[in-house]
């Protein structure tokens, strides 16, 4: 394992980690497994979580939680070596697969339950007996966001195989596709005023 590091270098990884951590809560993570996810994926060389805690000043609780939540989102795994008795962890490298993950487990824990709490929600209606007018369309409203739920989830299960480095020009044609139909539209607008 290297310990030769520029300051610049450190200067990078510090940077790079704070950041990542800041980005976290937008992405619905802890700050300190985005932070020690960072650290991992900035490092070339595993790390073990004695490192891990020292460079982070993070307890040896939080580091062990942050670690099994990270092995579990499947962001980092063990490395062993041999004749050294502690695990050894190292990151994920491909950001596409880091960020197909993100989506993966973002929508596992977000829109499923909304959906859920939705479905649940749109039970309360009582089927024996007519709405009223702003029942109805209060219902249909809830019916609605469901619809638009099930098309993203579907939507992303689709597109999530297909985003990955191999697929970068096929990705970059399907945005200028959509920016081209964006734009059609927007200009189909103005004229219309």
């Amino acid at each position: 394992m290297s310990d030769l590091k520029t300051d610049n270098y450190q200067q990078a990884v510090d940077q790079f980690v704070l950041l990542w951590g800041e980005m976290a809560s937008a992405w619905g993570i802890n700050k300190t497994m985005a932070q020690i996810h960072a650290l991992l994926y900035a490092e070339n060389d595993a790390l073990d979580t004695d490192a891990i805690m020292q460079q982070l000043s993070i307890s040896r609780g939080n580091a062990n939680m942050n670690l099994r939540n990270l092995l579990q989102w499947q962001l980092i795994q063990k490395v062993h070596y041999k004749g050294e008795r502690k695990d050894f962890y190292t990151a994920e490298k491909d950001v596409w697969n880091i960020v197909a993950i993100l989506v993966k487990e973002r929508h596992q824990r977000e829109i499923d339950p909304i959906k859920q709490n939705l479905t649940e929600t749109l039970a309360l209606f009582d089927k024996e007996t007519a709405p009223s007018a702003e029942e109805a369309e209060f219902k249909e409203r809830i019916e609605e966001f469901i619809e638009f739920l099930e098309m993203f989830e579907r939507f992303t299960h689709a597109l999530l195989p297909y985003i990955n480095k191999k697929n970068l020009t096929f990705l970059k044609h399907l945005v200028k596709l959509a920016e081209a139909h964006q734009s059609l539209k927007g200009s189909s607008s103005k004229k219309e005023e």
